[in-house]
């Protein structure tokens, strides 16, 4: 079964909304200078070529092509079981099918952890694949990983606070960073910038140490889950949209897109049954 594309066989060309961050194609430089512009940066995560231009024409800075396409497209209970070759697939996809966004991809689990040629390995393999940085999960413990990486030439954005491919150590999702948990991640925060990392993400944290963070850091901070303060916002694109029958306390559904394809297969369900699909105009070859 195959899905019509355009006469040249690839995914249509997007129409970039013009963005505050005003770059043909959005780069590193451009995540810093929005921190010292005060330009809330906007992140979601893509991970095919039918989703991730509509995205982009939006207007969106950063496209994350993040493992959790494993819960969200695979069918996993969690991001553990996503293999490189899976990120590297769709990382692909995001990168054929965009021309503007930034387009940051996850070290999955167990690529990334035990050494720092592992890392460049699997880092590689995803800049290869079309993406412009890659994220990993973790802070002091993953510092010379990051500057190792960083120093090879790829970009590095940090990911502190919940880290899902933590999920059986810190006991599934939970705020992190509160009480002792604090100064953890402020010193995790602090290694994570001075080992380079262009950006860091702090997930489920509590808004008034992510605030502290972005004050202090001079490296943008995107939340999720950590409130209104940091310097932009990432959430998983089918949650934003509504897509979801689920969604975390701390998205705000942006529309019903779950209930318009329910509507949609339900009406195709019974056209076919009553016969008036497909009618005179949907058939040329008699």
């Amino acid at each position: 079964m195959s899905h019509i594309t355009n006469p040249d066989g690839a995914a249509p060309a997007s129409s970039p909304t013009p963005t505050l961050l005003g770059a043909k194609r959005v780069r590193v430089q451009h995540i810093a200078r929005a921190k010292d512009e005060g330009i809330p940066l906007t992140m979601l995560t893509a991970y095919d070529a039918l989703t991730a231009p509509i995205l982009e024409a939006a207007g969106i800075d950063m496209l994350l092509v993040g493992d959790s396409l494993g819960n969200v497209i695979l069918g996993h209970g969690s991001t553990l079981p996503v293999t490189l070759e899976d990120m590297e697939r769709a990382t692909a996809a995001v990168a054929r099918s965009t021309s503007r966004a930034m387009i940051v991809a996850d070290l999955p689990f167990g690529t990334y952890e035990d050494t720092a040629e592992h890392a460049f390995a699997s880092a590689t393999t995803l800049m290869k694949a079309g993406a412009h940085a890659v994220k990993l999960e973790g802070g002091r413990s993953r510092a010379h990983i990051i500057a190792a990486l960083t120093a090879a030439g790829i970009p590095v954005c940090a990911h502190l606070g919940y880290t899902p491919q933590s999920e059986n150590t810190l006991g599934g999702p939970r705020m992190q960073g509160r009480g002792a948990g604090a100064d953890q991640l402020r010193a995790d925060a602090e290694a994570v910038e001075k080992a380079g990392a262009f950006a860091v993400v702090f997930e489920m944290v509590p808004a008034s140490i992510a605030t502290e963070l972005t004050q202090s850091l001079t490296i943008p901070t995107i939340g999720i889950g950590a409130g209104p303060n940091t310097d932009g916002q990432v959430l998983v694109w089918s949650d934003m949209a509504g897509y979801s029958d689920w969604t975390p306390s701390f998205v705000r559904q942006f529309g019903q897109l779950g209930q318009a394809l329910r509507e949609a297969a339900s009406d195709y369900v019974e056209a076919v049954r009553e016969r008036s699909f497909p009618g005179p105009d949907n058939y040329k070859n008699d």
